[in-house]
């Protein structure tokens, strides 16, 4: 292989826009070339333009599959997944996803064990032990059995910040909520006093279950969770401001026909109402402006005629590299993925090998971003040996085998 160099008299500004187009696999290894490689990438500014580049042009992408083992898939491909080693404790196999920023993902296998990843640079920041505080001087209150989780980047103090919300009930309508958030900044955490009243009506067991389990989705610098409708209240969208840390009410579009379950996603950076007509056929909206209700717009419609198939769910991913947009990837009831062509509104189905037969996805972007003090600090992920590999997998099967219970 010839030995490539790049001329050292090139404008500082034509090779950084070199460096800023090259995947971060590629870039680590010109890190281990010199020093002045090495210190040019570790560079914060060049690291948000590396970044600013892969989001403007939606290249780096890639989807990460979540089941019983995490997986990575290119999406410009979607051709082979790669099974990714998260960095928690792995008990039976399972480490769950519950939010993407910037190439960092938010995983956790319990209420307080919890990290955040950079798996492309394989760098890890473990989040310190908060324990869920239940309300003193009351007796017979019980935590609610899902816990909500969200994950997202403070623009105002360049910080990235984890939210997470135990509820409790207990005799005589009482009501109670521990959210606590954590910054990456400071490494700590700390709760937040004020929470609205609306927020006891976020758990519907069933709709959890079928939906997005108390994940948030991340648009505009807020973090969203459905409030379901019920009896004596509406269908609300509530929304966490990473920068202030306070909850609000999100306005939803008018003239939208009712009578739907409502699920929240995120197409470009942008928050999406998904509209379900009884399993029939979905809508989807797409707020253009984020906070301006004049900016809901009606992206689409999927109808179980159109697919050929029967859904209960469905939840756009990204569009297709094609500039007209013609094209949507759709993940259907947490199981599986098709191309939906807009125009002809046909679908096929996405075949990706060394993938789950069934999952569900997230997109993230490949970004140096650092988990630490700044450059590329941060724990490093060892590769997980083969053998440790197997004998996760075979307990698991054991676990699977003997059957479970599931306690609500």
């Amino acid at each position: 292989m010839p030995n490539l160099k790049l001329d050292l008299n090139f404008p500082p500004d034509v090779i950084t826009d070199i460096l800023c187009q090259l995947p971060v696999k590629t870039l680590l290894r010109f890190r281990c070339a010199s020093k002045r490689w090495c210190s040019q990438i570790d560079d914060p500014d060049f690291i948000k333009i590396h970044l600013s580049h892969s989001l403007a042009t939606k290249s780096k992408l890639s989807l990460v599959l979540k089941k019983w083992y995490l997986y990575s898939v290119e999406l410009d491909s979607l051709r082979t997944a790669t099974e990714l080693n998260p960095p928690l404790n792995v008990i039976w196999g399972i480490t769950d996803v519950f939010g993407s920023c910037n190439g960092l993902l938010a995983v956790c296998n319990a209420e307080e064990e919890m990290a955040l990843w950079n798996p492309s640079t394989r760098k890890h920041q473990i989040l310190p032990v908060m324990p869920v505080e239940a309300p003193k001087g009351y007796i017979n209150v019980k935590p609610r059995r899902f816990t909500f989780y969200g994950f997202g980047h403070d623009p105002i103090s360049d910080d990235y910040k984890v939210v997470r919300m135990v509820q409790f009930v207990g005799d005589n309508g009482f009501f109670s909520a521990d959210v606590k958030v954590y910054s990456l900044k400071s490494n700590s955490w700390r709760g937040i006093k004020d929470i609205p009243y609306y927020i006891r009506y976020l758990f519907q067991l069933g709709y959890l279950l079928f939906y997005r389990r108390g994940y948030a989705a991340l648009a505009g610098g807020a973090l969203h969770w459905v409030v379901p409708g019920g009896f004596g209240w509406y269908c609300m969208i509530v929304a966490f401001d990473l920068v202030a840390e306070e909850f609000r009410i999100v306005p939803q579009p008018d003239h939208v026909d009712g009578g739907f379950v409502m699920d929240l996603g995120v197409l470009e950076e942008r928050l999406c109402m998904i509209c379900n007509y009884g399993n029939d056929f979905v809508d989807v909206w797409l707020m253009k402006e984020y906070g301006l209700k004049e900016s809901w717009t009606k992206l689409f419609k999927v109808s179980q005629s159109s697919l050929n198939r029967d859904f209960g769910q469905v939840m756009p991913l990204a569009y297709s590299k094609s500039g007209d947009k013609d094209k949507v990837l759709l993940e259907l009831d947490k199981e599986k993925l098709l191309w939906y062509d807009l125009r002809r509104r046909r679908a096929k189905t996405v075949r990706i090998e060394g993938a789950p037969n069934s999952f569900n996805a997230d997109v993230y972007v490949e970004s140096l971003v650092p988990l630490g003090g700044g450059g590329m600090d941060g724990k490093t992920q060892q590769p997980a040996p083969e053998e440790k590999k197997e004998s996760n997998r075979k307990k698991m099967d054991d676990f699977l085998s003997k059957g479970f219970k599931l306690t609500l």
